[in-house]
């Protein structure tokens, strides 16, 4: 796949990708320049985390972020948005 860079530096990423790494509006992305490729990864979403944190918290209560998370690894955890 290709994608080429505008006058102004932009780039359209392809639909496939976008797909596969569910990439929506708005999504924040970080480079890292020093790679000998272009390498971009999300940029963890603190807003969401916290809402599932709280989320959390009302639904499990007496229990600290690291007994849930370590109770919680390995599973996969349907959560409601």
């Amino acid at each position: 796949m290709t994608a080429t860079v505008t006058s102004k530096g932009q780039i359209t990423i392809p639909a496939k990708i976008r797909r596969k790494l569910k990439l929506e509006p708005g999504a924040v992305l970080q480079f890292d320049e020093d790679a000998p490729f272009l390498k971009a990864r999300h940029v963890f979403d603190q807003k969401k985390a916290r809402a599932v944190l709280g989320c959390a918290k009302s639904a499990l209560p007496g229990q600290t972020a690291e007994s849930w998370l370590s109770a919680t690894r390995g599973r996969r955890v349907k959560l409601r948005k």
